[in-house]
């Protein structure tokens, strides 16, 4: 893309675009600050979902209608392949887009539109927005889009998951989970192997959703057998936090007060509230090895009574996770 120089009225126009994106009206705030700079009759953003592959309309306004397959067509054209591997935007209609633009655009009456890929300053590719006009754009437009389409590409960005960070440490790698079992990353957290490839979280996730607690903390044994301190959030995931769902965070960890994966089991029992008998026939031991198991937890963990070991065992996330 040329260079260009941004007047004050331009410059005044990205600075509210980048402020309704981030806390304003959202997508109608930001377009309404960009139509100062690029006059247009009507937009439509497009998502791309990460977790399917597919693109689909979230945000629109001017269009009479949007017809349901628009999305995916339009990614299927040589033009779509060419926009991403040059990230700039491509009018219409030109060659390559004209069958789309007979299709969708010229029987509302619009004479050209404009689609423009977004993608985040990292370079992570969320979407696009498509502009049309009943006359034509200027020569400028295509660049001060593309100038404007890093604060836009959040609008589309599906990842993005809506959660409070305040008390997740250092070290956590996360996956976010809907109700479906959609797997989404979380931004600015690395995205863990182990849960991803778990297929059992998806649902333990799932559970935690239909749960009413608002956080868990436990200690969660994967299928390879290393154990991972692991938390699970409430989390507002895909297309501005819309759906339910759940932010699941590990790092690899060793037994902390030195127990051994027995002990945890049994002090998960006793969390739980069940008595030895009960602990003995759950875990097949003999009631005098749970005994005994229990004499070695109190002493490791400095409690005199079940009910301190439960509240210390809660508040330290010492319990096994029944993934």
């Amino acid at each position: 893309m040329a260079e260009i120089t941004l007047n004050l009225r331009q410059l005044r126009a990205f600075a509210e675009v980048g402020y309704q994106v981030a806390g304003g009206s959202g997508a109608h705030g930001a377009m309404t600050a960009l139509r100062r700079v690029v006059p247009l009759d009507a937009y439509e953003f497009v998502a791309f979902d990460s977790a399917t592959g597919r693109h689909h309309s979230v945000v629109s306004d001017g269009h009479a209608r949007i017809d349901g397959d628009a999305a995916e067509e339009y990614a299927g054209l040589d033009a779509y392949r060419a926009a991403l591997a040059t990230r700039q935007p491509v009018t219409m209609p030109e060659p390559g887009t004209e069958r789309y633009f007979r299709r969708h655009l010229a029987p509302y009456g619009w004479r050209a539109g404009l689609t423009a890929p977004l993608f985040l300053t990292e370079g992570r590719y969320t979407g696009l927005l498509h502009l049309t006009t009943r006359d034509a754009f200027a020569d400028v437009t295509p660049a001060l889009v593309t100038a404007a389409s890093p604060m836009l590409a959040h609008v589309t960005d599906l990842a993005k998951c809506v959660i409070d960070p305040v008390g997740l440490p250092a070290g956590f790698r996360a996956v976010a989970f809907d109700r479906v079992g959609t797997r989404r990353d979380v931004p600015g957290l690395e995205t863990s192997a182990a849960l991803w490839d778990d297929p059992a979280m998806a649902g333990y996730a799932r559970a935690f959703i239909d749960s009413r607690e608002l956080n868990r903390h436990g200690l969660w044994l994967d299928p390879r057998g290393q154990w991972h301190e692991t938390r699970l959030m409430r989390a507002g995931v895909g297309f501005q936090g819309a759906l339910q769902g759940a932010v699941v965070a590990e790092r690899p960890c060793s037994l902390p007060y030195d127990l051994t994966g027995r002990e945890v089991d049994v002090l998960t029992r006793v969390a739980a509230g069940d008595s030895n008998p009960q602990i003995a026939a759950a875990l097949v031991l003999s009631v005098r090895t749970v005994t005994t198991h229990l004499e070695h937890i109190f002493a490791k963990l400095g409690c005199d009574s079940r009910t301190r070991l439960t509240t210390k065992a809660l508040a330290e996330g010492l319990c096994r996770l029944d993934v």
